[in-house]
């Protein structure tokens, strides 16, 4: 496999968990495998909402949503619409595909971008 597919495959993981996540009923153990992914000092930078995140921050906050409900299945796909693949980093743009009064809605577009180390992801930056 390539760098840039091992890449590729890292990221493709992370969303597809997510989404899993996402949905009423998932697990602690369904946030777990999307920590999984994560080094051991991975950060999370969110200007917009929030600022930075540790590792424990951003596992605290998928935990504290989960038991509050808010992973209740709305949103039903994460469609990523391009990616650049670079030296241990990727570029996305996606769309959360959500469920709103019985129809399918595509929200806006989002950047984020995904920095890599030894095969784990070690940091994501969103840009919207």
């Amino acid at each position: 496999m390539s760098h840039k597919d091992s890449l590729n495959t890292i990221l493709d993981k992370y969303y597809e968990l997510n989404l899993k996540v996402f949905q009423s009923g998932s697990t602690i153990k369904d946030i777990d495998n999307i920590f999984n992914l994560f080094t051991d000092d991975f950060t999370y930078v969110h200007p917009k909402c929030g600022g930075v995140y540790t590792r424990e921050n951003l596992y605290n906050g998928y935990k504290r949503n989960q038991e509050k409900g808010s992973y209740n299945g709305k949103t039903v796909d994460i469609k990523v619409t391009s990616k650049i693949i670079g030296l241990n980093a990727i570029a996305v743009t996606k769309r959360f595909i959500r469920k709103e009064d019985g129809k399918t809605v595509e929200g806006k577009e989002q950047m984020a971008v995904f920095e890599f180390k030894d095969g784990k992801i070690i940091k994501i930056k969103e840009y919207w």
